[in-house]
């Protein structure tokens, strides 16, 4: 539960996985990003902060993904890092599935708090730790993942649930790691490859 850094941070992901594909180093990296300024922060805590949550998203992907991302297009990007979120945050992957893409096939197509909210109180049932958390974070935690579904293009402004619009390439990539990662999609079943 620890994804109150930020939104999906997409041309800093590029960045980074455009580094770590020429350097195969994270220490190096990490040392580079701080005398550097690569991520562009006002100070050094947060761009360990930053460098952090990236890299462990990044550290999801498999060295093919990280290929995909640098050069493909922004939709994609955008798409293969809600991926990486899935991966690294089970309870965001969770959501993903069970709340928006359950909601988008049964053409539920808006997503509001509630919906979130329910989400979170049916997880603390079966995860009494999410109990502990305040409703202050928790209303922090629903606002930085409504933020990445909107950068992620998933989610409208207006909290319309948006279809994925997922390249060939990269449906073909996800099916090759693990096809249950289109799950993650607001995507109908018969959009899914067989």
């Amino acid at each position: 539960m620890s994804f109150t850094t930020g939104g999906i941070f997409r041309q800093e992901s590029v960045d980074l996985a455009e580094l770590y594909l020429n350097k195969n180093d994270w220490n190096t990296i990490h040392k580079q990003v701080l005398t550097e300024n690569i991520l562009q922060t006002r100070t050094i805590s947060t761009a360990q902060k930053r460098f952090r949550e990236i890299r462990t998203r990044l550290q999801q992907l498999s060295h093919a993904e990280l290929e995909f991302l640098v050069e493909s297009s922004i939709h994609d990007q955008g798409y293969l890092l809600w991926v990486a979120i899935c991966r690294r945050f089970p309870f965001i992957g969770d959501f993903a599935i069970e709340i928006i893409r359950e909601r988008y096939i049964t053409l539920k197509n808006d997503l509001t708090h509630q919906d979130y909210d329910f989400f979170f109180h049916t997880k603390s049932e079966t995860h009494p730790e999410l109990e502990k958390i305040k409703p202050s974070s928790q209303k922090k935690l629903r606002q930085v993942l409504f933020k990445m579904l909107k950068e992620a293009d998933l989610l409208l402004e207006n909290h319309l649930i948006h279809s994925a619009m997922l390249s060939p390439r990269l449906i073909t990539l996800l099916s090759t790691s693990n096809a249950n990662d289109l799950l993650f999609f607001p995507i109908f079943d018969f959009e899914l490859p067989n």
